[in-house]
């Protein structure tokens, strides 16, 4: 199993005021699935995302990844996790405008130390994947959005994440790119990638195989293919 939350919650303070922006929340992501988290603005699908990809961390509850529990470990063991097992999109897509699209997919492997052979290689795997390696020495100004978005994606998958986390990840697109983009997520999800995607678009969310409604801070439906939010529920409170 990938994820297990347990109970995780998110509550902010702001004397005399708290406001819960995650309820006790129960459920489970295994290798490999393809899921996406839908709510209007303000339903807490963002801070679920913020907690899943450890960018935060859960006011209550335990959150599991790759069997570990995040909420006992430090930042130096947090920090490690992102940067290797993580891979991250945006709607924005957080493209160095200076450096070309291969120089921005390395960046992640520079920070990890890689080789500048290495890096070099992984870079074009990946932007080959994403079907750009014609591109490499292209600057982001001269990419159409898809394009850049695509680039943000290849730099998501060069640290070869165990989870691939994408918010709104067609939302600053026009409907063509935003199409060729959700369809080569689909293909890395049928490669074996782990996907969680946000979004407040129910026709974006429904490409994928499983579901997770959200409302006012609550998963208040869950799609899962393998059994009920319930079952969950039940489940990890034994």
């Amino acid at each position: 199993m990938l994820i297990i939350a347990r109970e995780v919650s998110r509550r902010y303070r702001s004397p005399p005021l708290q406001f819960s922006a995650l309820t006790p929340t129960c459920f489970q992501i295994e290798h490999g699935e393809f899921v996406a988290i839908v709510g209007a603005s303000g339903s807490g699908k963002s801070t679920l995302m913020n907690l899943l990809g450890l960018l935060d961390r859960p006011s209550s509850g335990q959150l599991f990844f790759e069997g570990r529990d995040t909420t006992r470990l430090g930042p130096d063991a947090i920090a490690a996790i992102r940067n290797r097992r993580i891979g991250y999109v945006f709607q924005q897509y957080h493209l160095l405008p200076r450096l070309t699209a291969l120089r921005n997919v390395e960046l992640p492997l520079v920070y990890a130390g890689e080789s500048r052979r290495g890096r070099r290689r992984r870079a074009e795997a990946a932007l080959d994947a994403v079907g750009l390696l014609s591109k490499v020495d292209r600057l982001p100004a001269k990419l159409s959005g898809g394009e850049q978005q695509r680039v943000a994606i290849a730099r998501a998958l060069v640290v070869d994440p165990a989870l691939l986390l994408a918010d709104e990840p067609t939302g600053a697109l026009d409907t063509q790119s935003g199409r060729e983009v959700l369809m080569l997520i689909q293909q890395l999800h049928q490669q074996g990638r782990t996907i969680v995607m946000v979004t407040h678009d129910l026709q974006i969310a429904a490409q994928a195989p499983r579901v997770m409604h959200m409302s006012d801070g609550a998963v208040v439906s869950d799609d899962d293919p393998v059994a009920p939010l319930v079952f969950h529920r039940e489940l990890v409170t034994q």
